[in-house]
């Protein structure tokens, strides 16, 4: 008897699986699908939610080459058959076939895109696919079909075409050059018109994106009218930012609407869906007390902010296929803290800047290198910290090197402590402490640029104000 073994095939995710087949006098039994050993053996934890049995009658009988809008694993449960898959996804492998005999002892995960279709080799033959969409009437309108018969495919039946049992629609689709190739899916970028949103969209060009007047994160009924089929990945960047106001009560009712109860219903999304969730996290999720961040590090929020960054990662996290990203300080194309003090340098003002207040800067190009690298390298799913590398440094030491770099003396940033700065001001507490270590994403072979050498470039482009 053999053993469970996954097996890759000249069509990449296509993949062949020998079953153990168990047989006595009284028959055979055999375990069709096995999510926990499968899985750690390289399939693709698919969800399956529909099972789908065709019974054919005779041998010969064919069925088209059809590449649907779901993943599914193919299997027999009784008779033979000869299988037929054929890439029709966009791409270098468009137009590969792969052929197998396969009774009860053989699988295939079929994912997404690749042209499946059989032909049986003995009578009564009964023929099962799991798959992980539901079957409808309007899916089938997005079903890509490639002829039996193409010449270039060049497909070996066993029982020639002429002498098979298939249907007119399979006799008349179309030949492999009349057919457009299945798009690959695409990233869905939300709050593109933030700092990190307008990074992510010039990073990743072919991603579509949605600000918040397009998306309204905050209306239940709005996340229904997007075509999530359409995406494998949904990077949240929208989020209530601002602190101070947060602790209002206005503030505080759409800090918690925003990045607490939006996020939840995008985890349901995502997971419903099969989509990579990728959830932007603060340093405001600690209370500062250590000196250094770690990711499994127990939330302490200080204030709502913080509370509602936290309560968001916990949604974000209840979808097994998350990434959440945590992030400090961050600096990229719009209104933020460097910008704000190379202004006033430009102006010649001399500002008082907080000095005990520790952490790094976090450009909006690192972030979004990391989470591209993240998802390309298949990185494992959970919580990882990203901000620029190198020393820990104060707000004021920030302001100091920006002034230096605009010609102005550094000394003329006036160093105060947090009490001092508040002092008469309505503003929430912030952590002491925020720098987040790095050593988790630079395992996965990501390394973020040094702070200072990111600063100085990213000042070197930023316009003296008029």
């Amino acid at each position: 008897m053999a053993e469970l073994k996954v097996s890759p095939t000249a069509i990449p995710g296509l993949l062949r699986v020998d079953l153990p087949v168990h047989g006595d006098n009284r028959g055979w039994f055999k375990e069709n699908w096995q999510r926990q050993k499968m899985v750690a053996l390289g399939l693709p934890d698919f969800q399956p939610v529909q099972n789908n049995v065709s019974f054919n009658s005779l041998a010969g009988a064919t069925r088209g080459i059809h590449a649907e809008p779901w993943d599914k694993l193919v299997s027999v449960a009784t008779g033979r058959i000869f299988g037929v898959w054929v890439d029709l996804r966009e791409g270098p492998t468009f137009g590969t076939v792969v052929t197998a005999e396969m009774g009860p002892e053989t699988a295939f995960f079929v994912p997404e895109g690749v042209g499946n279709a059989f032909q049986t080799l003995v009578d009564a033959t009964a023929y099962s696919y799991l798959v992980n969409d539901h079957w409808s009437a309007a899916a089938r309108d997005s079903y890509t079909f490639v002829n039996l018969a193409d010449e270039r495919l060049a497909i070996a039946w066993p029982i020639p075409l002429d002498e098979a049992e298939h249907s007119d629609a399979d006799r008349t689709h179309p030949r492999l050059h009349e057919v457009t190739p299945v798009a690959p899916k695409r990233m869905l970028i939300l709050g593109a018109n933030g700092q990190l949103g307008r990074e992510l969209r010039r990073q990743y060009p072919t991603a579509d994106a949605l600000g918040r007047d397009e998306l309204d994160l905050t209306d239940p009924a709005a996340l229904d009218s997007v075509s999530w089929h359409s995406y494998d990945a949904v990077v949240n960047a929208a989020a209530y930012t601002s602190v101070d106001s947060a602790e209002t009560p206005e503030g505080r009712r759409a800090a918690w609407a925003v990045n607490a109860t939006a996020t939840g219903r995008l985890a349901r999304v995502a997971a419903g869906h099969r989509l990579t969730l990728v959830h932007i996290s603060s340093d405001y999720v600690f209370d500062g007390t250590n000196p250094v961040h770690v990711e499994t590090e127990p939330f302490s929020p200080l204030g709502v902010y913080g509370q509602t960054k936290a309560a968001g990662d916990g949604l974000a996290a209840s979808h097994e296929r998350h990434y959440i990203v945590r992030t400090s300080w961050v600096i990229g194309d719009g209104h933020n803290f460097v910008r704000t003090m190379a202004g006033l340098a430009d102006r010649g003002v001399k500002p008082s800047v907080i000095d005990d207040q520790h952490g790094r800067l976090s450009f909006t190009s690192d972030i979004a290198g990391g989470i591209g690298h993240l998802l390309r390298a298949n990185a494992p799913f959970g919580t990882y910290n990203l901000t620029s590398a190198g020393d820990t440094v104060t707000w004021a030491d920030i302001a100091a090197a920006v002034f230096q770099a605009r010609g102005r003396d550094p000394r003329d940033v006036t160093r105060v402590s947090t009490d001092e700065y508040a002092a008469g001001k309505a503003i929430a507490p912030r952590p002491t402490h925020s720098t987040l270590d790095l050593a988790k994403i630079q395992g996965t072979g990501y390394v973020p640029r040094d702070g200072r050498s990111a600063l100085a470039a990213y000042l070197e482009a930023l316009e003296p104000e008029a």
